[in-house]
This record gives C-alpha cells, structure tokens and sequence, in this order.
C-alpha cells in the first residue's frame, strides 16, 4: 500500500459519491432499463463505501509502515519525521473522515432499519384494526390484503415478515378487476423482491456519507427505478392500459414513511413509460458489465496486497 493507492482510492470513492450519481441520474436510458440500471447503481453504491474504506486502510498503511513480516514497524507519531507534518496532517484527516464514514454508515443502518421497522409495525397494527375487508369480495380471498373506510383511492404495501397490502374503499369503488389485479401484482413485486431492504441500504449510504459530497440523486432515483420494476411485473399481468389507469386514479394518494405506494410524485413518467419501448439487450449488458467492472477492479485491488499483508503477519 502506498500513497497512490490512498489517492485513487480517495478518488473514486468521491467520485462514486457524487458526480457519478448525478450523471447516473440524468440519463435516459435507466427508464427503459430499470433493472440494469438498479444492479449498476447498487454497484456504484457499494464501490463507493468499498472505496472509501480501501482508502483508510492505505492511509493506516502508511502511518504504520508494516515490515516483511506484516508487523508495524513504527507507530504514527513516529512516521511525521519520515512524511513531513503537512502530509502526515492530510495523512491523519482523511484516515479521520474515514473512520467518520464507517462508524456513521454502521450508525445510518442500524437506526434506518430501527425507524423504519417501528413505523411499520405501528401502522400494521392500525390497519388490521380498521380493517373492512369484509365488505371487499374481490379481494377477500388474499389474507395479508386490508382494506380502509376511505372514499380516496389508495394502495400501498407494508413490506416485512408480516407483510400488508393496504387498499381502500375508494380503490375498490373505482377501479375495475383488471385495474386491481394491476394493483396487486404490482404491490406484490415489491413485497417479493424485497425493494424496501434496497430502500433502506441506500438510504443509509446516503446519510452517511458527509453532506457536501453525498447525491441525493442516488437515492430518488432507486425509488424511482423499483416502483418502474414493479410496474413491469404488473404489465405482464395485466397489460399496459390497465395498470395505467390505476396508477392515474391513485396518483395524488398520500401514504405513510416506510410504505411502497402505487400513486405519488412519479406517476406521469411511469405512465408515459409504459407505452415506450422496452428494455434494450446492449444497454442492459453495458450497465451489467459496467456494474461488475466497478466492483471488481476495487475489490481486487485492494483484496490482493490486504491478503499478501495478512499471510506474512499470521507467518502462512
């Protein structure tokens, strides 16, 4: 491990913090490519954290000179005579922010799973008890499905161990069976692939990295790119115009934090979507290749001089 290393590491953990959302964010061709785009995006997320650690160790490499045996030749205060106090500072501060980085991304998980697992329990606990799914025939014979007193049509699901797909009167006065089954389906793919734990990882990436160099972009993006997952899952169900019907009469529904809705702020451009093209198999290899090249090359980068290091200091 050497300085340049630290430095490109650095690099590209900014880079991938950043920038590289931002651009990510602004293409096209993700809409058409959801599930592409999702893998390369969790890639992107993951090299950045991966990154961004790689650099700390670097740094600590540096400061504490490992010998042939893979033992610290010197301690860190030691080192400032051999680096020069400016570079040894710099040395210290990144490793700081490093570890800064860590510990908040450890922090970020823990209480954005805690957060949200309470909000859902809680709001689980409410539906069950205001349940009418008595007077909801055509969907009676689904157990985990609730049904609400409200003439406003909504549909959300609470993702989960014990899962809910909460709809309301409202919904099932206005839509029809083919608009349903769209709703369904499409609550149900999200509930199946498990996107709230997608949720939830970038949603910690995204606090904890610090606020003048994190994108909020990665993480809109994400919501976004899931629900159009799950509006695919329902097109083969149902077709297009069915599930965009559905999506129109729920689009100005209000749901709670911690909830995977139909309807919000994205309908327009997943209704527009649907009658586009669909997914491109050289985009989609592109973004694959894309994906595991910015996973690899790190990964190995890093792996290899860590395992060589590791092997003299246990005397393999």
């Amino acid at each position: 491990m050497n300085a340049t290393t630290a430095l490109f590491f650095g690099t590209t953990a900014l880079l991938l913090a950043g920038p590289v959302p931002g651009l990510l964010a602004r293409a096209a061709w993700p809409h058409r490519n959801p599930r592409a785009a999702l893998v390369l995006w969790q890639a992107v997320a993951l090299a950045a954290v991966l990154s961004a650690f790689s650099c700390g160790l670097a740094i600590a490499a540096r400061l504490l000179a490992p010998g042939a045996d893979g033992r610290p030749t010197t301690g860190p205060l030691e080192e400032i005579a051999a680096l020069g106090l400016p570079l040894w500072l710099t040395y210290v501060v990144v490793f700081a922010l490093t570890v800064l980085v860590g510990a908040r991304l450890t922090y970020s998980m823990l209480r954005v799973a805690v957060r949200t697992r309470r909000r859902r329990s809680r709001h689980r606990m409410l539906v069950d008890l205001l349940d009418r799914r008595d007077s909801g025939a055509a969907v009676r014979h689904h157990p985990h499905v609730r049904i609400l007193d409200t003439a406003d049509p909504l549909a959300y699901c609470l993702p989960g161990l014990r899962h809910r797909v909460v709809l309301s009167e409202g919904t099932l006065d206005n839509l029809d069976d083919d608009e349903l089954r769209a709703i369904l389906r499409h609550e149900h793919s999200h509930l199946r692939a498990r996107h709230d734990l997608i949720l939830e990882a970038f949603t910690a990436v995204y606090e904890a990295f610090p606020r003048l160099v994190r994108s909020g972009s990665a993480l809109g993006s994400v919501k976004l790119l899931v629900e159009m997952l799950a509006d695919d899952s329902a097109v083969r169900v149902t077709g297009p115009t069915p599930l965009a019907r559905a999506l129109v009469a729920c689009a100005g529904a209000h749901t709670p934090t911690g909830a995977l809705a139909v309807g919000g702020p994205t309908t327009v451009i997943r209704v527009q979507r649907l009658s586009g093209p669909g997914p491109h198999l050289g985009v989609s290899l592109a973004a694959y290749t894309a994906a595991a090249a910015i996973l690899v090359v790190p990964t190995i980068a890093v792996a290899v001089p860590w395992l060589v290091e590791l092997s003299l200091l246990l005397g393999l």
